[in-house]
């Protein structure tokens, strides 16, 4: 059997209905079913991202992350499947035109004009459909914290703020759905720290069902209400964080959530990194530390267990700055089992 250490728990986020100014309220669900993520796929499943949530397909490179994005956004793709969007809205107040575009697009490089302004950028879906409200592009800018930047070129922005512009572009076209590809990949960690905590308030502001792929577990987990698990052009299992953090089907699922990756105790037995500590009992399992990685927060053993045990690389993931050296001997135990 597959066993493998619990982990803490994360908040299940119910579905979130937003009254946007000057907009339709709206209740959308993306459904794509029989998804199949390339031509090598064996089994088809059923995949559903909600209004007002964000669905994370978490996979390594060449997974199938970017065929969904696609098969999803109506472009040439590999992968497979039946997309419906089925959206129920009252009607739009006095000033708004109601016309909306069911999927919006961003990729992770930035899509922008490069020589309008971020007023022009922002306003050319709008002006596509008819519209030139102002009001309009001020309220997206606002949403993306760029409104003090509305006549300067994308040249003249940061990254952070090239790809708000991006993303506020794709919302001007008022989609049931946003689909972002790795859309913080290129950026540094702290940006991409203060991106996800805007995204998730531009979720429950607007109300738009985000699909969000990632390969890196830590982002996927901090912002997923529903995560997609793809390995290989494989879907290996979908449901809330708590569920796909505690519950893992299988090696490869539990690997997926895992920065360093699980560690192996016996055949079909695994623990997380996080969920290793060093003892002073006698009777626990020996390792030899190989190499020490100390980031402030936390510090990163890597080691190799000791005979008689077989001489699996371990990593050890603690909080703090641990004082151990490079081919010391420790002695380490599990934090508890989740089967």
């Amino acid at each position: 059997a597959f066993s493998l250490q619990a982990g803490s728990a994360f908040l299940d986020s119910w579905l979130i209905r937003v009254r946007f100014p000057g907009a339709a309220q709206v209740h959308s669900l993306l459904t794509v079913r029989n998804f199949k993520a390339g031509a090598t796929t064996r089994e088809a499943v059923d995949l559903n991202c909600g209004a007002g949530k964000i669905t994370v397909a978490l996979g390594r490179n060449l997974s199938g992350k970017t065929n969904l994005c696609r098969l999803v956004a109506k472009l040439p793709s590999e992968a497979s499947g039946e997309v419906r969007v089925e959206t129920q809205r009252e009607q739009p107040s006095s000033g708004s035109d109601g016309a909306r575009e069911s999927v919006s697009l961003v990729f992770q490089a930035f899509v922008n004009y490069p020589h309008w302004n971020v007023t022009q950028n922002i306003a050319s879906p709008l002006k596509a459909r008819g519209s030139r409200s102002f009001d309009r592009v001020k309220e997206l800018a606002a949403l993306g914290k760029i409104d003090h930047l509305l006549k300067r070129r994308p040249d003249e922005l940061s990254g952070g703020q090239q790809q708000r512009l991006a993303i506020a572009r794709a919302l001007a076209k008022s989609p049931d759905v946003l689909v972002m590809d790795e859309p913080f990949v290129n950026l540094d960690f702290k940006l991409r720290e203060s991106l996800n905590a805007e995204l998730r308030n531009l979720v429950n502001e607007t109300g738009v069902a985000l699909l969000f792929t990632s390969s890196d577990p830590s982002e996927a987990l901090a912002l997923a209400d529903q995560l997609v698990l793809l390995h290989e052009h494989e879907v290996l299992q979908q449901g809330t964080a708590l569920e796909l953090y505690t519950r893992p089907v299988s090696v490869a699922a539990a690997s997926l959530l895992s920065d360093p990756g699980v560690n192996r105790i016996a055949p079909g037995r695994y623990v997380r990194p996080e969920h290793v500590r060093l003892t002073d009992e006698s009777s626990a399992l020996a390792a030899r530390v190989h190499a020490v990685e100390r980031n402030g927060a936390e510090t990163y053993l890597h080691t190799e267990l000791e005979p008689p045990q077989s001489r699996e690389r371990w990593v050890i993931r603690m909080p703090g700055l641990i004082d151990v050296d490079p081919d010391q001997i420790v002695r380490i135990a599990e934090i508890g089992r989740h089967t």
